[in-house]
């Protein structure tokens, strides 16, 4: 509940407790209005947390400082249509092979935002991935990068069905206006 850290200090506070690789918090339910943080970092847009937040709130539109996100449900996924001019800055890497991915160290040598991909099948669209953050907080390797995700459909101008991390699934299907869905399941982990 973002009413009860209603300052950016008391949130970065919280997340960088919480240790989480996003932490958002609701500032209005009914509206859908939703602030983000890193444990180090205020975020404009990140694509997974929208995503949980759009199946907690079931509201077709989340507000961002950026831009209004769309949402939708279809009954197995959560879908969020974002623009990719919202995403911070990342590097989006290519390898050769899966296993190559797999192998990487976590994290990679070097600065910055890394999403390491290769294809597992590109006739299929399947790919697989490993993200890293790589920005000096607590969080070696994200779990699910949405918006990492959403970069990399709007590069390759095509849908993808992407493995991340220890298993997270994320699919991805751009739109002609430029804009991209993400979509995934949802798991509520934890009440209160």
């Amino acid at each position: 509940d973002g009413r009860t850290h209603p300052d950016e200090a008391s949130r970065q506070l919280l997340a960088r407790q919480l240790g989480f690789s996003e932490t958002v918090f609701v500032d209005d339910p009914e509206r859908g209005r939703v602030d983000i943080h890193t444990p180090g970092l205020r975020l404009p847009f990140a694509g997974h947390p929208l995503v949980g937040a759009a199946w907690l709130l079931d509201l077709e539109i989340l507000e961002l400082a950026v831009g209004d996100v769309f949402a939708r449900q279809d009954g197995e996924f959560t879908w969020i249509t974002a623009r990719p001019e919202w995403v911070p800055p990342r590097t989006l890497q290519r390898y050769a092979s899966a296993a190559e991915v797999e192998a990487l160290p976590s994290p990679p040598p070097g600065e910055g935002w890394l999403y390491a991909w290769a294809w597992e099948d590109e006739a299929a669209g399947r790919v697989r991935a490993r993200a890293f953050p790589r920005r000096g907080d607590a969080i070696v390797e994200d779990e699910a990068t949405g918006a990492a995700a959403l970069l990399l459909s709007a590069h390759l101008g095509r849908a993808l069905n992407i493995t991340q991390g220890r298993g997270s699934q994320i699919l991805t299907a751009p739109a002609p206006d430029g804009t991209v869905e993400v979509g995934g399941r949802v798991l509520m982990a934890v009440r209160g």
